[in-house]
């Protein structure tokens, strides 16, 4: 019983952790591909954050340019805020999403 226990715990854990990450930014011929900061949001944000931005068990993002500079919001997703925690997305995704996010007024 507490072997099945835990084994749902640590399946359910990395299946979550799994949907909090986005794919790779590299093609399959092994460039980069230039990346998309609204799919980006999308994969990362939208299961806190609603499928729209519009808020969810997380405050809402569709407008969060008219608030934070895309400095700012780079700053939040790299090192948390509030119940947020740091580096869902990381590096040059993180960028792409704070870009993205800042331009949504």
């Amino acid at each position: 019983m507490k072997k099945s226990l835990l084994s749902t715990i640590v399946l359910g854990s990395a299946l979550f952790l799994a949907a909090c990450g986005g794919g790779d930014s590299e093609s399959s011929n092994g460039e980069t591909a230039e990346l998309d900061g609204k799919k980006i949001v999308q994969q990362s944000c939208a299961t806190c954050h609603g499928g729209q931005l519009q808020g969810g068990s997380a405050p809402a993002l569709d407008k969060l340019g008219a608030t934070y500079t895309q400095e700012e919001i780079l700053d939040i997703i790299l090192n948390g805020k509030d119940r947020m925690p740091p580096g869902i997305i990381k590096g040059e995704k993180a960028e792409a999403a704070a870009e993205y996010l800042s331009g949504l007024k």
